[in-house]
């Protein structure tokens, strides 16, 4: 057994020789030496503590992974989709492409042929390791994660179970969404997986990453990374749905890269869970290049979500916009913290960065800090952030109608999150979510 101590803390982690974790597990010669780079690099780094900005408002001592059982990276059984993936699949329209992974390990990958004979690839990451390398290596091997981030992205990628490859080629349209679900299965462990979504010149494609589970006994652990590029004029739509039972914390990175003249739209959803972090950095690094990045999250009882993003604008004529919102209910908590970074050869920036917070009870609480920092001298950039109770009017009225305070407040919070909703491109995409929502909130 080998155990990694976290500076002053006493905050460890045990678990199997890593070698043994890999279980002898074949597989390509890149993703090994990855794997095995992430687990050195995870053994060098100490634990993020509370004394850091950016873990304030989150204390990962109170994570129990030195009990967690790591999941190794072996094939997952594939007796067919689960009857919760058939039903979301029978009530959300078309899909172009279905993958579904379990503790982190796909057990179920399916293209649909026209978008196959356009030359759209879907696949596991392993396969993505042989048969595109290059893009593989720059898309996830090679990332540059913040500090913040390193210690957990290096144990996201030492511990990959799997996760899946989509790539668009040079100017094919994708008219349906790709659909991935990640369930949980199994209390008191620890799953890691990853979505690359890659779009050439011209290309157009909408992923769902939707994360499921029961209601857990034990505290179970759930790492996700996912990186979505679009090159010259493409454009893609990413959403992560997290839906998690009880017992379940989920630590997520995302990487955006945006080229010239693309535009990328990311939308995080957290209604699940007992601990949602999600840090979002997007990088436009492209002249002309567009990102918007949304989210929204509703949590009751003793729910807590954290938010950590990054506005990165490397190149010039670029447009950003952030709209988050979260409501909050019982004890539940939230924390913003948002940063636009301008460098100095990013003249004609045009950024923006909204935070709106809702609070339907006095145990709830949200904390919102947006940041600046700009070395161009020639841009356009604000960012705000309230947070507010509901309003007693808005509440009297609705129950005047005959609703309970628990239905108006239902209502409110939907009516607060559709400004979010309504930018959402894609109606298939925009239906789940609003689905998925309104089993969340009651309605």
């Amino acid at each position: 057994m080998s155990t990694m101590t976290a500076g002053p803390a006493e905050f460890t982690l045990a678990t199997a020789d890593f070698e043994a974790f890999r279980g002898g597990v074949s597989e390509p010669a890149a993703m090994a030496g990855a794997r095995r780079a992430a687990w050195e690099r995870f053994t060098s780094l100490p634990w993020p503590t509370r004394k850091s900005e950016e873990w304030r408002y989150t204390d990962l001592s109170a994570v129990g992974f030195d009990a967690l059982a790591p999941v190794a990276p072996a094939a997952a059984p594939t007796e067919g989709l689960p009857a919760d993936v058939r039903a979301v699949l029978g009530r959300s329209g078309d899909r172009a492409g279905v993958v579904v992974l379990r503790d982190g390990r796909l057990a179920h990958l399916e293209l649909e042929p026209a978008a196959e004979r356009a030359g759209v690839v879907l696949c596991s990451i392993r396969e993505a390791a042989v048969e595109h390398p290059e893009l593989l290596r720059r898309a996830f091997f090679d990332a540059q994660p913040a500090p913040a981030e390193e210690k957990l992205w290096a144990l996201h990628v030492a511990l990959l179970g799997g996760g899946y490859f989509l790539f668009v080629p040079r100017g094919v349209e994708m008219e349906a969404p790709v659909h991935a679900f990640h369930i949980v299965e199994r209390a008191g462990t620890l799953s890691s997986a990853h979505s690359v979504v890659y779009a050439e010149p011209g290309g157009r494609a909408a992923v769902i990453d939707e994360f499921l589970s029961d209601d857990l006994e034990g505290e179970t652990v759930s790492l996700h990374g996912a990186t979505i590029s679009g090159e010259g004029g493409a454009g893609v739509e990413y959403v992560a749905l997290q839906r998690f039972g009880r017992g379940v914390k989920r630590f997520s990175t995302q990487h955006v890269f945006a080229g010239r003249d693309s535009r990328v739209v990311t939308f995080n959803v957290g209604l699940g869970g007992d601990l949602s972090r999600a840090d979002v950095t997007s990088r436009l690094h492209g002249p002309g290049s567009d990102s918007e990045m949304l989210a929204l999250w509703f949590g009751d009882a003793d729910q807590h979500f954290d938010h950590h993003t990054l506005q990165h604008h490397a190149a010039p004529h670029a447009h950003s916009d952030l709209l988050f919102k979260g409501a909050l209910t019982d004890e539940g908590s939230s924390v913003f913290r948002g940063l636009i970074r301008v460098d100095k050869g990013a003249q004609l920036t045009d950024a923006y960065q909204t935070n709106r917070n809702l609070l339907l009870s006095e145990g709830a609480h949200a904390s919102a800090l947006p940041n600046l920092e700009i070395e161009a001298d020639d841009v356009r950039c604000s960012h705000g952030a309230t947070i507010g109770q509901v309003e007693d009017g808005q509440l009297f009225y609705l129950m005047s109608r005959g609703l309970t305070r628990r239905q108006a407040e239902r209502l409110l919070v939907f009516g607060f999150f559709d400004e979010v909703l309504g930018r959402l491109p894609m109606e298939g995409v925009r239906t789940r979510v609003r689905e998925a929502i309104e089993e969340k909130i009651g309605l």
